[in-house]
């Protein structure tokens, strides 16, 4: 089944909103036209989603949030809300990155909390999953990535289940300049493809995109979403310079 290859840049916490908007600016500039058989998401910091915004419109290029509050408003101070980010243009929201895990102590059932808000209000939320590097040597890779999956779409209907898209990244390849080997990239999105499938149904998990992410670059984009499990990529480094990213989109979709 053919799926819409996906590449999303996820700029997490650089940028400022003028210089988001620079960024977004020059990456348009320099992709006149996109394949019609692919899609490209920005992913700013919230302060710069407006600007952004307003510099995608009237193009192919879609907007995506880094992060989202499981209630729709409240006394939840420094947080930000589905409905807000679907009033500044976001079709799309990163949910359950690693850092988020990390850092701000994020579990399966919060996350999966913020898929549901996501999809109330028809944004397609970024499912992330991966395992550690002491996760993967121990033999748990597929133990810990079923068990993320399976918490965080427990409760979602089929047709809730259309807007989800997974998004594997080891924790071990983000922003070390490791990559996970094509081998190892496809054996775990197969995986996860069939958890999707035992999940909801067979024909539902040949259509949700799984994306790759983890040092992905210019380099190597071209042989990852050749895989025949692999959809796209969410890209971080590669992604703050316009240039690198505008060769890295060149190299996997022309």
């Amino acid at each position: 089944m053919d799926r819409r290859t996906f590449i999303v840049a996820n700029w997490k916490m650089h940028k400022t909103p003028e210089e988001a908007a620079q960024t977004a600016e020059s990456i348009i500039t320099s992709l006149s036209s996109l394949p019609a058989t692919a899609d490209i998401a920005l992913a700013p910091s919230f302060p710069a989603l407006l600007t952004v915004a307003e510099k995608l419109k009237d193009t192919p290029f879609l907007l995506a949030a880094q992060n989202v509050h499981t209630e729709p408003q409240g006394a939840f101070t420094g947080e930000i809300s589905a409905p807000m980010l679907k009033a500044c243009g976001c079709q799309f929201v990163i949910v359950g990155h690693s850092e988020r895990r990390q850092y701000s102590s994020e579990t399966d059932s919060l996350i999966q909390k913020k898929i549901r808000a996501s999809i109330l209000n028809k944004i397609g939320p970024i499912l992330c999953v991966g395992e550690s590097d002491a996760q993967r040597n121990e033999g748990r890779t597929f133990k810990v990535l079923d068990k993320q999956v399976r918490e965080a779409v427990k409760g979602l209907s089929v047709t809730d289940a259309e807007f989800l898209i997974l998004a594997y990244e080891p924790i071990w390849a983000i922003g070390t300049g490791k990559t996970a080997s094509v081998d190892q990239v496809q054996e775990v999105h197969a995986f996860l493809r069939e958890t999707l499938a035992d999940c909801f149904e067979k024909d539902l998990a040949k259509r949700i995109r799984i994306l790759y992410g983890g040092s992905v670059k210019p380099s190597n984009i071209k042989e990852l979403i050749a895989l025949s499990d692999v959809d796209g990529a969410l890209v971080g480094g590669a992604s703050l310079d316009p240039e690198t990213f505008v060769s890295l989109i060149r190299n996997g979709l022309y």
